[in-house]
Parts: structure tokens; C-alpha cells; sequence
């Protein structure tokens, strides 16, 4: 119980840490962003959004440390074996858009959605890894409580704020992934060629976390 306790807590601090050089990447592509005329939208939920994620960590450790829940086995494997996929496919998402990466919702004209990657079977899947963190990180370590609480109100903010995205990058991003579903992978029927995308200008750029 011990021994699996402080190793739960170093896996907390170490998304902990994550999330700092999440806020410092984010605050970097969002300078160059700017400087190349880029608008953010959705700032009033940011904050909400920000808080909720430190406040996920905190509750996790304070619900395993208060409540002594104990390592769950099997559980406990499977819901790490879920967090360590959440991160594959949030970081597969970090490298396929590159710069235009960030935590805030950023867009500007005259470059073509990014459509490579993760982005060819889904709209939002950094969102989808999300969802999966916040229901597994909790359950490696039995936290059954924060794992229920959170993911309830992470489906909240996250119907804020994929709303807010998608009505930031218009229309024109809907025609280019209106085939693909927010969350859910599929193949799409269609899948755009490189050539296409490049002769495709004056389209809003995909420039968020989604």
C-alpha cells in the first residue's frame, strides 16, 4: 500500500510537471501565432478550463493520501495501461500540429487545416485523450470518487469549449472535417491528398489543443 501510494504520487507529479511545459510550449506557439496575425477566441472559459485540470491532480492525491484507497489490481493496470495511451495519442496529436499547437483556441486565415495524423480519423483528439486521462489517472490508484466527479465535469467543459473551437474555425473547417466525427475514429471516406490541401488556400488554420 505504501510502496504503491508514493509511486502513485510521483506519477501525479510528474503530469503535474507535463502540464508546465504544456503552459510553457502554448505560451511560445501562441507568441509566433500572434506575430503572424492569429485572434484567440474562447478566453472566457480558459481560466475555468485551467483550474479544473490543476484542481483533477490535487483531488486524485488527496482522495488516495484521505480516503486510503488501496492499489485496485488488475484495475489498476488497465487504468494505466489507458493513461499511458491517452498520452501516446495526446503527444501524436502535440506532433502533427506542430507550432500551431497550444492550450487556448487560436486562429488565423490563409493556411490549410492540419489533416495529417491523428486529425485523418477525428476532429479533437487530444479532447478524446483527455477524456481518458481524467477517467483512468484516478483509477490507478482506486480513486473512484475523482474519477466520477471530474469526468462528469470534464464532458461539461469540454461541450463548452469544443463549441467555442469549431464555431471559431467557421464553416470552412466543417467542409474540410465535416466526414469525421468529433471524438469517435473512423476512416474518413475521402481522405484529402497533400496536393490537394496545398492548392486549398484561405482556409482558417486549426491552431488549439483539440
Amino acid at each position: 500500500m505504501v510502496i504503491s501510494l508514493y509511486a502513485y504520487l510521483a506519477f501525479l507529479a510528474a503530469l503535474a510537471a507535463e502540464r508546465m511545459f504544456h503552459l510553457a510550449l502554448a505560451a511560445r506557439n501562441a507568441r509566433r501565432a500572434f506575430a503572424m496575425g492569429a485572434v484567440e477566441h474562447g478566453r472566457g472559459h480558459y481560466p475555468v478550463m485551467a483550474a479544473f485540470h490543476a484542481l483533477f491532480l490535487l483531488s486524485a492525491a488527496a482522495e488516495a493520501i484521505v480516503l486510503k484507497r488501496p492499489f485496485p489490481g488488475a484495475l489498476g493496470w488497465v487504468a494505466l495501461g489507458g493513461a499511458l495511451s491517452a498520452q501516446a495519442l495526446r503527444y501524436w496529436s502535440i506532433a502533427s500540429l506542430g507550432q500551431r499547437w497550444n492550450t487556448r483556441i487560436i486562429v488565423f486565415h490563409g493556411v490549410p487545416p492540419v489533416s495529417r495524423g491523428p486529425y485523418r480519423f477525428m476532429r479533437h483528439p487530444n479532447y478524446l485523450a483527455v477524456i481518458v486521462e481524467v477517467a483512468c489517472v484516478p483509477l490507478i490508484h482506486g480513486c473512484w470518487l475523482t474519477a466520477l466527479v471530474f469526468s462528469i465535469g470534464n464532458a461539461a467543459l469540454l461541450s463548452v469549449r469544443i463549441r467555442a473551437e469549431e464555431a471559431a474555425m467557421g464553416p470552412l473547417y466543417a467542409q474540410e472535417f465535416g466526414d469525421r466525427s468529433r471524438l469517435v475514429p473512423k476512416l474518413p471516406p475521402n481522405l484529402p491528398s497533400s496536393s490537394a490541401l496545398s492548392e486549398s488556400g484561405g482556409r482558417r488554420v486549426r491552431h488549439t489543443t483539440g
